[in-house]
């Protein structure tokens, strides 16, 4: 690499930035005159209690009820506690918009492309989140996939999270045993499953891996199954399935989002290793 510089942004680009109007906030209200992203980035480590609390006003966080506390002990880490007393949904935030524009984008191998409009996507949460809801699971309750990336996944853990239950999931190619080492461990309600997935031209067969889980996980009482290599999988065999538009209540209505601590299980907050500046923050405000 010889070092050379390939390509550098407007001047207009720059201050129409995230990373620019949450500088120049920073400068005015704590008398700073930054310029660049490496002193924004050193004052944020230095300063964890302040940043974060304007990342929380500057992201618009929507919660019930406020925080009391960023943080209750810097130096403990991991272990410190993070916005005691705020209670919030993590769906809720990601499912604040509702317009026609973009959401997902889905290309699956062999298919056409899907997009889902943040319309669709809020209308499909909200009918899986009321059947979740009718099928008994409760906040704390976990639902899991068993699933490849497609938007039926993303729905289904906005679902879950909004009723306060905790997702986890894995890809398709994990195999049974490695299912039920991460499954088994928290017994789980309800598992979305894809009838299979595609790679390199091959199919692969999802269904007969679940025969296989559910020996060994008698906690699951619903299996959802999301067509992917058939429009009309046989889920003859399987009592307690039910294909993913069958479970979707058609009485949808708005999502009653369960309003949660910060530290509940739900939150699973991932970091690169840093308490610093967030490296999302430098896509453009547009």
């Amino acid at each position: 690499m010889s070092g050379k510089i390939l390509w550098k942004p407007s001047d207009e680009r720059i201050k129409n930035s995230n990373m620019f109007a949450f500088m120049q906030k920073i400068n005015n209200k704590y008398g700073k005159s930054f310029e660049e992203y490496n002193d924004l980035y050193n004052w944020s480590v230095e300063n964890i209690p302040d940043f974060w609390a304007e990342m929380w006003e500057t992201a618009g966080i929507i919660s019930s009820k406020g925080y009391d506390t960023v943080i209750d002990d810097i130096n403990k880490m991991p272990g410190a506690k993070w916005f005691s007393g705020a209670k919030l949904n993590f769906a809720e935030n990601l499912l604040r918009y509702r317009d026609d524009k973009t959401a997902i984008i889905f290309k699956g191998e062999g298919q056409t492309p899907v997009k889902v409009t943040y319309s669709q996507l809020y209308k499909e949460v909200a009918s899986l989140a009321r059947s979740l809801r009718d099928a008994g699971v409760k906040p704390g309750d976990r639902v899991t996939g068993f699933v490849p990336n497609m938007p039926q996944s993303i729905m289904a853990m906005l679902a879950a999270a909004s009723i306060g239950a905790v997702w986890s999931s894995c890809s398709p190619d994990f195999g049974v045993k490695g299912v039920l080492d991460r499954f088994g461990q928290i017994k789980p309600k309800v598992l979305f499953t894809a009838d299979g997935y595609s790679f390199k031209g091959k199919k692969f067969d999802s269904l007969n891996f679940i025969k296989g889980i559910l020996k060994e996980l008698p906690s699951i009482e619903r299996v959802i199954v999301i067509p992917y290599l058939d429009k009309d999988p046989d889920i003859d065999n399987f009592e307690i399935a039910a294909l993913f538009d069958d479970f979707k209540s058609d009485e949808a209505g708005e999502i009653e989002f369960e309003q949660l601590p910060f530290d509940h299980p739900l939150y699973i907050m991932y970091s690169s290793g840093t308490t610093g500046l967030p490296k999302c923050m430098v896509q453009s405000a547009g």
